[in-house]
């Protein structure tokens, strides 16, 4: 690589190549600088996004710095790239999402068997992770930073009462 090449141009390319959040550290690590060399590549590369008429901007994130097509083209991308879900797999993509982390046995016992089927798709999409849980035979089943950015969510509102909350409402009683 041509050593004139600046270090923002250099961040942008390991952005676009990688095509998920990194943070400071990846992208320090990627680009062969130390952090703040990074983070002053970093500046100027949003700097130059914001300043620019483009398709494309430069975030922060809680999972890192991504490249990805401006709030504006959402629509467009959802033309483009549409996710074909039937109703049992986003329904069930949504029981993930708000249990998040939930057991597969668990999952199964709320949506049905059609879980079997709907848990490989979403898997594959790149929606859910499922890992082996620990404790138990079963799978761990999360929603990834993917459906947080292709559902343009950034935290999942607390339907659930928290044992701390039910004892607020308990001492009100």
């Amino acid at each position: 690589m041509p050593k004139n090449i600046s270090i923002a141009i250099k961040i942008e390319a390991i952005l676009y190549l990688k095509g998920k959040p990194l943070s400071l550290s990846e992208i320090a690590e990627y680009a062969a600088c130390d952090r703040s060399t990074a983070e002053e590549g970093i500046i100027e590369l949003m700097d130059n996004y914001a300043r620019r008429d483009s398709a494309l901007e430069v975030l922060e994130t809680s999972d890192g710095y991504s490249l990805q097509v401006r709030s504006d083209f959402h629509d467009l991308v959802q033309t483009l790239i549409p996710v074909e879900l039937g109703v049992g797999a986003l329904r069930t993509l949504a029981a993930i999402a708000l249990h998040s982390p939930i057991l597969q046995t668990d999952l199964i016992n709320l949506r049905g068997s059609g879980v079997y089927q709907h848990v490989p798709e979403l898997v594959e999409l790149g929606f859910i992770r499922k890992r082996r849980d620990s404790d138990s035979r079963s799978y761990s089943l999360q929603v990834t930073p993917k459906f947080h950015q292709y559902f343009q969510i950034d935290q999942l509102p607390q339907i659930f009462p928290t044992a701390e909350s039910e004892q607020q409402l308990e001492l009100e009683l």
